[in-house]
């Protein structure tokens, strides 16, 4: 089975329910919100991280374990898919 899609916005944009209504819509898959400062800087920190500590074979998987953890703020409107 293909694992769900899930988006994860961040960013000015993301406070807007209406467009993250739209991206659900168009997507079909739950779109999830960070409350993170910078959060546009927040993948970089970690895939910095994560070079930093690539000799000890550490995952990526492993590092990102201490993000911020997504909340839902909307799912797809039912049979916008077929839109």
């Amino acid at each position: 089975a293909v694992p769900r899609t899930r988006i994860l916005a961040t960013g000015g944009a993301s406070h807007n329910k209406k467009i993250l209504q739209v991206l659900s819509d168009v997507f079909n898959a739950p779109v999830f919100t960070i409350d993170t400062a910078n959060s546009a800087c927040l993948g970089s920190a970690y895939r910095a991280i994560h070079g930093l500590v690539a000799e000890r074979n550490v995952s990526l998987a492993d590092v990102v374990k201490s993000a911020p953890e997504p909340r839902l703020a909307v799912t797809p409107t039912p049979g916008a898919e077929e839109v």
